[in-house]
């Protein structure tokens, strides 16, 4: 932005006075000048050729400030400056249509005169003055107590068409583009109009156009520039907890398996035999919310496996002859299956991060197929089991992913009695609330 027209446009607004005012009288008058006093009945003004006394019940209104701004091209809008800085000015205009106007496309602002000219404007204050002097002299007659009365006379001709005022010229939309008229000579080549035919097809006007027109369609477009350059950026979902009652997990992880077992029923020299190793575990839960609480509880579901494992069982038959008849080979594997009841009690339901307890009881059952060349068996060992641990789970769109931690407590019976009694399981979990 240039600094001369913005120094143009600070001496503008500071020429004219902030107490001047147009007033438009009931019979179509207009007249101009600054308030002195008025009262509920009169308002006294000053004015360019004399202050003058106005009665109050024939004034229709105080006109608001307006000012006509020149575009280049020779185009032109009228209204009431809302805003201004060194880049844009809002407009607003005749029909309420607020219109912003960049300011390296003005150029000349002016204030627009309610009244047709000076001439007008002096007689209609000397008629006023005239007609009061008259008054004056009759009230001197009247007998006292008689009220004084004050009358307006009529003076110019209220005109509301803006074009004719300003000799405005109207702006012109061709082929859906607003075309400005140029100072050029008379002879040029003028774009080809579009037919009524392409007009209705692409839906665009053609022909002259009125002020309100022109600032509706730029209010369009400076709107389709501000959705271009400002995308709308998507809301996040928000998940409100008490909005859920149901709850569904698939869970899938590592247990690291402590199983022996004791083989001294086989083999003498064998009674602490390590059949164990990393299990992986699949699980299930499905929840229902306690009431309002933070307490989830339903049923769940678990199935693991448990490693293949080869070793070679003494035979002391063969010990004679251990070159020709070496010990026997046997391999071991198994899986685990559980079914019980899951609770989960939520710490902080609302984070984005959600932390909860969880814990369950459940009854499981092991099976360790022992397969060896003298003989092949199956062993089990059923019995109740219990977990306690902490998860934490966060939203994802539409489901949650999260990690939970368990240590399992369960005791082993016969050939696996000297096993651990409790392992350590880690699971990643998909969840969903609904």
């Amino acid at each position: 932005m240039k600094k001369p027209f913005i120094l143009f446009l600070f001496l503008f607004f500071l020429s004219f006075p902030a107490t001047a005012e147009t007033l438009k009288m009931k019979d179509g008058s207009l007249v101009s000048g600054s308030i002195l006093s008025q009262t509920e009945y009169t308002l006294n003004l000053a004015t360019s050729y004399g202050n003058i006394t106005l009665n109050q019940r024939e004034i229709e209104e105080i006109l608001p400030d307006k000012h006509r701004l020149i575009l280049k091209g020779g185009s032109q809008l009228v209204g009431i400056i809302l805003d201004m800085d060194e880049f844009n000015i809002k407009l607003q205009t005749d029909d309420g249509t607020t219109v912003n106007v960049d300011v390296p496309q003005v150029v000349s602002i002016e204030a627009y005169d309610y009244n047709r000219g000076q001439n007008a404007q002096q007689e209609f204050v000397e008629q006023k003055i005239e007609e009061q002097k008259a008054i004056a002299a009759a009230t001197a007659v009247i007998p006292a107590g008689t009220p004084k009365t004050v009358e307006a006379a009529g003076g110019l001709n209220f005109d509301a068409d803006i074009n004719q005022v300003f000799n405005a010229q109207n702006a012109t939309v061709v082929n859906g583009q607003v075309q400005t008229p140029q100072a050029q000579p008379a002879i040029q080549a003028a774009p080809r109009p579009m037919s009524e035919e392409e007009a209705f097809l692409k839906n665009v006007k053609t022909g002259a156009v009125s002020q309100q027109e022109y600032a509706a369609q730029a209010k369009k477009e400076l709107q389709a520039k501000n959705a271009k350059q400002s995308p709308k950026k998507t809301e996040p979902v928000k998940h409100i907890e008490k909005n859920y009652s149901k709850y569904f997990s698939i869970q899938a992880g590592a247990m690291p398996l402590d199983l022996t077992l004791d083989n001294s029923a086989v083999s003498e020299k064998q009674d602490a035999l390590d059949v164990g190793g990393t299990s992986v575990l699949v699980s299930g839960k499905f929840l229902w919310r306690i009431k309002e609480s933070r307490l989830w509880l339903g049923p769940t579901a678990a199935i693991g496996n448990i490693p293949n494992h080869s070793f070679t069982d003494y035979d002391p038959v063969v010990q004679a002859d251990p070159a020709k008849y070496p010990d026997p080979t046997v391999s071991t594997n198994g899986q685990i299956l559980s079914f019980g009841a899951a609770a989960h009690y939520y710490i902080n339901p609302k984070d984005r991060f959600a932390f909860y307890l969880t814990g369950s009881a459940s009854y499981e059952m092991l099976s360790l197929n022992y397969r060896g060349e003298r003989a092949s068996h199956t062993i089990k060992s059923n019995g109740f089991a219990g977990a306690a641990g902490v998860g934490v789970e966060t939203w994802v769109d539409d489901l949650m992913i999260g990690l939970e931690v368990r240590q399992v407590f369960a005791s082993r019976q016969d050939e696996l009695k000297k096993s651990a009694s409790s392992n350590t399981v880690i699971q990643a979990q998909l969840s969903w609330k609904f």
